[in-house]
C-alpha cells in the first residue's frame, strides 16, 4: 500500500440493503457524484442496491469511474451493479477488503450495518498499525453513527486507547467536507500501538 499520496481512487463503504431511508441514497449519490467532480474514483463493494449502488450511480452520472470489488460467489449470485466501470473479481471477503484498501488513498463510511462496522473498524485498526496510511472519514449522516462514535470516546476514556487514537478517523456529516477532507495530502505518521503507563 505505498504511494498512496499519488492514488486518486477512494474506498467507499455502506449499506447493501435497498430498505434504507431515502436520506441515505441520496447522501451516497452526493459522494458519488461530488468524488467524480473531484477527479476521484470510486471503489466500493460493487453491489447492485442500497448505498453501493447509490454512490456509484452518482459517480457514473458526473462522468466518473466505479470500482466494484466482489467475491466469485456474489457474482455468480448476480449481486455486481451492471454499470461498473471495471470489476475486480476476487476469492473471499478478506481479500476483497484488503484489495480496495491496496487501490485508495482514503475511505469513507456511510451508514451501513455489521459489514459496514466491520470494515470500517478493520480499517481504522489498520492505520493504527500502520498497515494502512490514508485518510478515513466517517460520513454521519443525520447522526447515525453518533452511538458509534460514543463507543469509541468512552473506549478512549477508559484508556482501551490511546488520545492520539482520536486521529485515526474524522468525522463529519457534510459531503462536501468529506470530500475536501480526502483531497488533502496524506499525514504519514506513526500511531502509539500500546497504551502510555504512567507511574
Amino acid at each position: 500500500m505505498n504511494n498512496i499520496e499519488n492514488k486518486r481512487a477512494v474506498t467507499v463503504y455502506g449499506a447493501s440493503s435497498p430498505l434504507v431511508a431515502l436520506k441515505y441514497k441520496e447522501a451516497a449519490y452526493a459522494l458519488g457524484e461530488a468524488m467524480a467532480k473531484a477527479g476521484m474514483d470510486i471503489v466500493s463493494g460493487g453491489g447492485r442496491e442500497g448505498l453501493m449502488a447509490a454512490a456509484i450511480n452518482g459517480a457514473l452520472d458526473a462522468g466518473g469511474r466505479a470500482i466494484g470489488v466482489l467475491p466469485d460467489f456474489m457474482v455468480e449470485r448476480g449481486w455486481n451493479h451492471p454499470n461498473l466501470s471495471e470489476m475486480i473479481t476476487v476469492a473471499s471477503m478478506h481479500e476483497r477488503k484488503r484489495t480496495m484498501a491496496s487501490l485508495s488513498r482514503a475511505a469513507i463510511a456511510l451508514p451501513g450495518g455489521c459489514g459496514t462496522f466491520e470494515e470500517l473498524l478493520e480499517i481504522i485498526t489498520w492505520r493504527q498499525l500502520g498497515l494502512y496510511q490514508g485518510h478515513i472519514v466517517i460520513l454521519n449522516v443525520d447522526g447515525y453513527y453518533d452511538p458509534l462514535i460514543g463507543m469509541l470516546d468512552r473506549s478512549i476514556a477508559e484508556r482501551f486507547m490511546n488520545e492520539d487514537h482520536r486521529r485515526l478517523w474524522y468525522v463529519t456529516d457534510s459531503v462536501a467536507e468529506a470530500v475536501e477532507r480526502i483531497i488533502r495530502p496524506v499525514e504519514i505518521r506513526q500511531f502509539s500501538q500500546k497504551l502510555d503507563i504512567k507511574h
